[in-house]
């Protein structure tokens, strides 16, 4: 998929969707409908996927469209090895982690996160990284997304693993499994890790 092509469709549809937000007439509300019409016709084509899975899964705004908020942690046992969970969805593995919560804080969502991915109790230190996932070399998706990165101490020993997760590993930087990469890339990690080696607790954020 042509990523610079799909992040136009992106925000074609962002326009589309304030046009019919804040719209105050039947001619905008028609010219703003066909926009969004073309974003999904655009959005299938340049996915292969049917149009009727775009529509199912975003519905007009009802409010002003903002970014979506991933959140990861990152936990180091005593040898330098890097935690990581091997994701059901894709069979690959990743960072633990997920989508913000509402309701829940930056640092509540990761600590939840862990507890039910991994049952690891962890105390979040540090915020490593804000990434901006278009300016990444991530798999093309329709949604704009930003990732949100934090260092995490565990308090406690592993338990039970959630039920979207199929085991739980430590791997050497240098010899990292297959990653689900619509999650986290290599690259990533390896940024996130160099900072917590080097005790470099500036945030990166692009």
């Amino acid at each position: 998929m042509n990523q610079e092509l799909l992040e136009e469709i992106k925000r074609l549809k962002s326009i589309a969707d304030l046009g019919l937000l804040y719209c105050d007439n039947e001619y905008n509300k028609e010219r703003y409908t066909e926009l969004l019409e073309i974003s999904f016709r655009l959005l299938s084509k340049v996915s292969g996927q049917d149009i009727a899975i775009f529509k199912e899964n975003f519905p007009v705004a009802k409010d002003y469209p903002t970014a979506k908020v991933d959140i990861r942690g990152m936990v180091l046992s005593p040898e330098k090895k890097i935690l990581l969970v091997k994701e059901r969805a894709d069979n690959k593995w990743s960072l633990p982690g997920g989508w913000a919560d509402i309701g829940y804080s930056p640092k509540e969502v990761i600590v939840k996160e862990f507890k039910e991915e991994t049952g690891l109790d962890v105390i979040p230190e540090t915020l490593l990284a804000v990434f901006d996932k278009r300016m990444h070399a991530h798999p093309a998706q329709p949604l704009y997304i930003y990732k949100v990165a934090f260092y995490c101490k565990a308090i406690s020993s592993q338990s039970d693993i959630g039920f979207d997760i199929l085991d739980i590993n430590y791997f050497d930087i240098n010899n990292l499994p297959e990653l689900s990469e619509t999650r986290i890339l290599k690259s990533q990690i390896e940024l996130l890790y160099k900072k917590v080696i080097e005790s470099d607790w500036k945030t990166y954020f692009d």
